[in-house]
This record gives structure tokens, C-alpha cells and sequence, in this order.
């Protein structure tokens, strides 16, 4: 069975940061495409980055050179550190484990930036 659990979410100023985790367990990370997406109510899901099993990162244009996404393969584990947090980064945030056949999502955690 997989679990994806986040934590690190809060309450920040803005320019301030913050660092996400997502803990794996049933899965190990390395072998997926992991990814962190965020959602507010009434609006679309965003994808927000992603790392590939090979360790290549992608990130969506409004967090590019602030966010970065990393994983630690000994704690299977995904990060996502977030700097100069801005209002608009306040949202829910998913961590979601993918391979084909299979598309696993956490709880989330909420963040929530103050202007």
C-alpha cells in the first residue's frame, strides 16, 4: 500500500521560505516520477515540480529560480524548498508519486502566505 505523507506546510511572511516533505512509504521514490502540485479551492490543480527517477526537474514558470525539488534516496524521501514565498504561492500542496499503472497522491498541506 502507498502512503505519501506531507508535512512542513504553515503560515510565512512573504519573501520568506519554507521546505516540504513527503515521506514514502510502499514505494520507493527513486523508481517514480515525483512530483508536487497545489490547488486552491475553486481553482485548477497546478503542477508545481517535478523529478524523474533519473533525477531530471522541471518546474512551472511561476516558481522557476524559487523552488526547487530534491529527494533523499536513504530517507525516500522528496522535498520541495520554497524561497521568496509570494501571496499567490498560497495553496494546498500535494506530493504525488507516479509509474505507470500507478498514480498515488498524499493529504496535502497548507500554505499560507501573508502579504
Amino acid at each position: 500500500q502507498v502512503q505519501l505523507v506531507e508535512s512542513g506546510g504553515g503560515l510565512v511572511q512573504a519573501g520568506g521560505s519554507l521546505r516540504l516533505s513527503c515521506e514514502a512509504s510502499g514505494i520507493i521514490v527513486s523508481y517514480n516520477t515525483m512530483a508536487w502540485y497545489r490547488q486552491n479551492p475553486g481553482k485548477q490543480q497546478e503542477l508545481v515540480a517535478t523529478i524523474t527517477s533519473g533525477g531530471n526537474t522541471n518546474y512551472a514558470d511561476s516558481v522557476k529560480g524559487r523552488f526547487a525539488i530534491s529527494r533523499d534516496n536513504a530517507k525516500n524521501t522528496v522535498y520541495l524548498q520554497m524561497n521568496s514565498l509570494k501571496p499567490e504561492d498560497t495553496a494546498v500542496y500535494y506530493c504525488n508519486a507516479w509509474k505507470p499503472g500507478r498514480n498515488s497522491w498524499g493529504q496535502g498541506t497548507q500554505v499560507t502566505v501573508s502579504s
